[in-house]
């Protein structure tokens, strides 16, 4: 199994993001992020708000290629330029005895080459080739939360949870030891990763 402390080579963090935003910028103007945090300096641009009504209004880019161009402006946030190992040191800091579970959690998801980790400051999400199949969330001071895209009936372990209509992450398996990410556990999230590929 992969070294759950060093996940850096199977990790994704917030960089990921910030490089799909700044492609998404080039596709649609034309123009890298660079050429625009230019212009914006150019324009007088003193804000985040100032920039999103600039370029919405002046220019038509609107949504997450904006957000490229305001980080190149005006900062990263600090957590943005964590590396996957900081992100989950942070969430579990001040919970150490969660923190196994994660270790174990994210040791399986290494171990498949069609698993694609997400690091995010609050959280880890687990991808398929397809799309997110399942979130890794500290819980509360003693358990970890793992909210499953999965049809799958209600159980002892499996719990519905309540839901906005379209999102499809309705199930969950909350662990509170490591010992709980058992055999029965792994087969739901194979049959996760499954149904999501």
């Amino acid at each position: 199994m992969a070294d759950p402390h060093n996940l850096k080579s199977a990790a994704r963090t917030w960089k990921s993001m910030v490089d799909s935003n700044q492609a998404l910028l080039l596709r649609k103007s034309g123009h890298d992020v660079h050429w625009w945090a230019e212009r914006g300096h150019s324009a007088g641009v003193k804000s985040d708000a100032e920039l999103r009504e600039w370029m919405r209004t002046e220019h038509g880019i609107t949504g997450y290629a904006q957000y490229a161009v305001s980080w190149e402006m005006f900062g990263y946030p600090e957590f943005m330029l964590r590396d996957a190992d900081e992100l989950l040191d942070g969430q579990y800091s001040d919970h150490p005895n969660l923190r196994p579970i994660a270790n174990t959690l994210l040791a399986w998801a290494a171990a498949h080459p069609g698993v694609e980790i997400q690091m995010r400051k609050g959280y880890v999400s687990l991808h398929s080739s397809r799309r997110k199949f399942a979130q890794v969330t500290r819980a509360n001071h003693t358990s970890v939360d793992v909210t499953l895209r999965l049809e799958a009936p209600i159980g002892e372990r499996l719990k519905a949870v309540k839901v906005r209509e379209g999102d499809f992450f309705d199930r969950k398996v909350r662990l509170t030891s490591e010992e709980e990410v058992d055999q029965e556990f792994l087969d739901t999230l194979e049959t996760a990763l499954e149904q999501n590929s």
